[in-house]
């Protein structure tokens, strides 16, 4: 599988995988962390697909948000709507700027995509579960995200976003690190 993906722009999981929980953890995080390639997981009732109409992008100025940018570039430029989701933003030097979600609009839309940025509030709830709220309220086609921003082990032994996200809606999920 790695020596596959190494020569590949991008690694698509589909549902059969997914259902294997034994292997499907295992393929997505080699993907990803061995080939340094995305990965489109693409679960059961989705539909896969490299032009879609509305995606979501989930941000937090991390590198990990910024790669899967990046690399899902052409799609987000050429889909009809990118909204790109902020969870509890907190304005700062360092992370989101002065004004969240700001500086990554402005890339999108130098690359041509068509961007509204939304600040969300959690209100205690988990930041998955308000991004996959999000993305089924605004009728996204799929989710661009970073995986793994904490790290590694700390993501086995506690879940994260990315693990939550994968098992929960029912669109695409293109995921980079």
């Amino acid at each position: 599988m790695r020596q596959r993906a190494l020569c590949t722009d991008l690694t698509i999981i589909g549902p059969a995988l997914l259902d294997d929980t034994s292997l499907g953890p295992l393929v997505i995080n080699g993907s990803l962390f061995d080939t340094g390639k995305p990965v489109l997981v693409v679960p059961e009732g989705a539909e896969a697909t490299l032009s879609p109409r509305r995606v979501l992008v989930g941000w937090d100025s991390r590198v990990e948000a910024s790669r899967s940018v990046r690399e899902a570039l052409d799609l987000l430029a050429g889909a009809e709507e990118v909204r790109v989701a902020l969870v509890d933003p907190e304005a700062t030097c360092t992370g989101n700027g002065a004004e969240p979600g700001a500086d990554i609009a402005a890339y999108l839309t130098r690359h041509g995509a068509r961007v509204s940025v939304d600040r969300l509030a959690s209100a205690g709830k988990p930041v998955a579960m308000v991004l996959a709220q999000h993305a089924i309220d605004t009728s996204a086609d799929m989710i661009v995200m970073g995986a793994y921003g904490n790290r590694r082990l700390r993501e086995r032994l506690f879940g994260g976003v990315t693990r939550w996200i994968v098992g929960k809606p029912s669109l695409p999920l293109f995921l980079a690190r």
